[in-house]
């Protein structure tokens, strides 16, 4: 599965190269509980087609009932005339509003609703992120005007009386070391997550199992992979073939990136071990390895490599999403005092 911005700017480009009349809606503002973040984006067809979410379901269905051209002609919707600037919409205001739309009591919603996006402006904002740009896209709130600017670092949708500026960035990336059936289920998740998967194992009797499609394949050496996969904050690097050859200087050259999470499986044993040949043979410290997580994972006594990769899975999206965890979720610690308990 692609990012699912990209995904949603490049079908509303398709569809107003083709002619189609399109809608696209951007949640400004939540209050109280709101299903969709800040900044998500969807995008309606006057066919009554639909890609992208903003709420789960209800908004949509309500979206749809009244600005797609299917309803209008029945006499049920609303009939927008071209070239009608932005106009900005609440729901949930009220609890019977709340209660209609599936929102949580008091939960509030303010959404941005641009008319017939122009094709050029959107076909260049597609090509841009498809080159791993991070672009912001900036609409003025009295014309619809669109202008566009190459971002330098992620930021939150910004509103004013004047304009709305959102900033869409690549897809993340996933990079796996080792092609056992662990990291078929993890590319598996991670595919369903939004990232795009690079697998790395020069190990041609391990790749010749790997059957999931839509992910890259490299032979290199796991170091020369990582070089050659640039990871970026939007990256992380995994590795998975318990071989201190193949993960050591992989690892240490994607902790020399800006990886967001750089990990190894193994037990507590072999991480400390991994930790002390770093330190020991390649001039490492306790705080140049301080970024490395091993054993990865949270604790919830997965055995399968279908659970562990669950719990890979969301270790990596709590970092991503910048959410700490207990201490006594990581898997080192709660074994230790499962230990303690025990003796």
């Amino acid at each position: 599965m692609e990012n699912l911005d990209v995904m949603v700017l490049r079908t509303l480009r398709d569809w107003r190269q083709a002619g189609k009349r399109a809608l696209l809606t951007t949640v400004v503002r939540t209050w109280g509980s709101s299903p969709r973040p800040v900044g998500s984006i969807m995008a309606l067809a006057d066919d009554g087609a639909v890609v992208g979410s903003v709420s789960g379901g209800c908004i949509e269905d309500d979206l749809i009932a009244r600005y797609s051209h299917a309803h209008a002609n029945n006499g049920q919707g609303e009939v927008v005339p071209p070239g009608t600037p932005p106009a900005l919409v609440k729901y949930g205001i009220t609890a019977d509003e709340a209660h209609r739309f599936g929102l949580p009591c008091g939960g509030t919603l303010e959404l941005l609703l641009e008319y017939d996006p122009d094709a050029a402006s959107l076909d260049t904002l597609v090509a841009k992120l498809e080159q791993g740009k991070l672009m912001q896209r900036t609409v003025a709130l009295a014309t619809g005007a669109v202008r566009l600017a190459e971002a330098t670092a992620p930021d939150e949708l910004k509103v004013n009386d004047t304009e709305l500026t959102n900033t869409f960035g690549p897809e993340y990336r996933m990079l796996l070391i080792g092609a056992g059936q662990l990291a078929e289920y993890l590319a598996t998740m991670a595919k369903f997550s939004g990232f795009a998967v690079t697998l790395c194992d020069p190990r041609a009797e391990y790749r010749t199992a790997w059957s999931l499609p839509g992910v890259e394949i490299t032979t290199e050496m796991p170091d020369d992979a990582v070089l050659a996969f640039k990871p970026d904050r939007r990256s992380c690097v995994v590795a998975l073939t318990h071989d201190p050859k193949l993960d050591d200087l992989a690892l240490l050259e994607a902790l020399q990136s800006e990886a967001f999470y750089v990990g190894a499986i193994g037990s507590r044993r072999n991480a400390e071990a991994r930790r002390d040949r770093m330190i020991e043979h390649f001039g490492q410290t306790a705080e140049s390895l301080a970024r490395l997580r091993g054993p990865i994972g949270i604790y919830i006594g997965s055995k399968t490599p279908p659970e562990i990769a669950v719990s890979v899975m969301a270790e990596i999206l709590a970092v991503k999403n910048a959410v700490a965890l207990p201490r006594e979720m990581e898997v080192a610690r709660a074994k230790g005092m499962q230990q303690l308990a025990m003796s």
